[in-house]
């Protein structure tokens, strides 16, 4: 099963985000758009795993869990990692403020926890985001577009779980599953 470890967030933000996205795609020529439902914050992608990998996971990741309180995060801005062409936009997203310092201790020690039990190190930095789209061929300049919309602040998200998620391809749609919750402590 595809799967990989993050934040969700909740319908009312996952709705903010949706309005966003939706004013952005009418900037563009055409691109992979996510589906309101699979907004999130990725910790740790995990690639495939077996249910006995899962039971590790739940393990491991409920006790890190356990032992972090909970922070604040902000949703705040946009921005692009590059595509193949100079016009093409690979990734667009939303970042973060707020307590970053948790959310990288966070990542940090979920990702050493992993790494332990036989999932590859990331190589790339961890840099966290909200994913709106993907492939995206802009109709026009990417940053007088980001003029157009100045800054943007979606609010403070307090982030208080983790979620292993699933991930499945299910007619020509991606769709992400929770299928554990970890808490953090209270």
């Amino acid at each position: 099963m595809r799967s990989f470890i993050g934040i969700d967030f909740n319908e009312n933000l996952k709705k903010e985000i949706y309005r966003l996205q939706q004013k952005l795609r009418k900037f563009s020529i055409r691109g992979r758009w996510k589906h309101s439902d699979n907004f999130h914050l990725t910790l740790k992608f995990l690639n495939e795993i077996t249910d006995s990998q899962k039971k590790q996971i739940d393990d491991i990741i409920g006790k890190i869990c356990a032992e972090t309180a909970p922070f604040n995060i902000s949703i705040k801005n946009m921005g692009t990692f590059n595509g193949r062409t100079p016009d093409s936009i690979r990734v667009l997203w939303l970042g973060l403020a707020g307590e970053l310092e948790k959310l990288n201790s966070l990542n940090k020690n979920t990702e050493e926890a992993m790494t332990k039990i036989g999932f590859p190190a990331e190589k790339k930095g961890f840099n966290p985001h909200i994913t709106l789209g993907q492939d995206i061929i802009p109709a026009g300049d990417f940053a007088a577009m980001q003029k157009q919309f100045g800054e943007i602040d979606l609010g403070t998200v307090k982030v208080d779980k983790l979620f292993l998620f699933k991930s499945e391809q299910i007619e020509n749609k991606r769709i992400y599953t929770a299928i554990s919750e970890y808490k953090f402590k209270q």
